[in-house]
């Protein structure tokens, strides 16, 4: 069973995502072109993509796909034994957290929000609010709501949706930081000097 946290996580990350994509047409409105740029991904970047949307698939339907099959609930060692009241506060306060931070720092990217990377693709650097404190809180952000469902409603799918977001992210990261090399220069270079890549790690940790 799912209990009310695990409800709870789920109207979260759901909620995120209705207004993920909100955001990301207002983005694409604002920039007068579109923001998805996850069709014209390649090599690496491709397989990032994927592991984007394998991880949200993985976090927001695995669960009800548990429900609905018993044999996968029987196999899993994390199902239910895991599921306990101060687990299932944790994932929600994290997830909620986590789920603030993410839309705020899209929010706040206006016509820049990109979805993937492309070369040429580029907007404007946004360097004030979240970004002082980290080059990707997005990123960070959602890492946290998945992080939290995985607390919330600890299963295999769920436990592995924030590792493969994390392998995702981290790649998508340093392309996009090579795109933004090359198309601002050293003004991004200035950036990335004093602004950790994640959050609260030292500069010298982040090539």
């Amino acid at each position: 069973m799912i209990s009310s946290f695990g409800w709870s996580a789920l109207a979260l990350l759901f909620g995120y995502l209705v207004l993920f994509f909100w955001g990301s047409a207002i983005a694409a409105r604002a920039a007068g072109k579109p923001v998805w740029l996850f069709g014209r991904a390649k090599g690496r970047d491709r397989w990032a993509a994927i592991g984007f949307r394998a991880a949200f698939v993985l976090a927001s339907l695995a669960p009800f796909l548990w429900l609905a099959m018993p044999v996968l609930r029987g196999i899993d060692p994390f199902w239910d034994r895991g599921s306990t009241a101060a687990l299932g506060v944790i994932g929600v306060f994290v997830a909620g957290i986590g789920a603030m931070l993410a839309f705020a720092a899209q929010m706040s990217m206006g016509s820049s929000w990109r979805v993937g990377v492309a070369e040429g693709a580029t907007g404007n650097l946004v360097s004030d609010g979240l970004y002082r404190l980290s080059r990707n809180p997005t990123f960070v952000g959602q890492f946290m709501l998945l992080a939290g469902v995985g607390f919330a409603i600890p299963a295999i799918p769920t436990i592995f949706a924030p590792l493969i977001f994390f392998w995702s992210a981290s790649i998508q990261a340093r392309s996009e930081e090579a795109a933004l090399r090359q198309a601002l220069g050293p003004d991004y270079d200035r950036y990335a000097a004093t602004v950790p890549r994640w959050i609260g790690l030292r500069q010298r940790m982040n090539p």
